[in-house]
């Protein structure tokens, strides 16, 4: 059995975002680090920005009202791997 690990975006001062086109540059201000992503990263840190600490299958719940994203458990899966990416990257916590 997996983990179900709650996570939350840093702090939005932390993190300056410019969208060009298909790219969003993250500039994260702690590291000095400026990360180029792709959708559904955005996404992603849009719909924990809204919210108390999250599992990935309630994110999955919030961009499913905006989007149509595919068989839930396929892609609750990817979104796992994405917050656990952000994580690793200090764009978002895991609590």
């Amino acid at each position: 059995m997996t983990a179900i690990y709650h996570y939350c975006r840093e702090e939005r001062d932390a993190i300056a975002a410019c969208a060009l086109d298909d790219i969003t540059l993250l500039y994260h201000r702690p590291s000095g680090q400026t990360h180029m992503v792709i959708s559904p990263v955005p996404e992603i840190l849009e719909a924990l920005d809204d919210a108390a600490p999250s599992t990935a299958a309630e994110v999955h719940d919030r961009l499913a009202h905006r989007y149509e994203l595919g068989e839930a458990n396929d892609v609750i899966a990817l979104i796992d791997a994405h917050l656990a990416e952000l994580t690793a990257l200090g764009l978002a916590r895991r609590l």
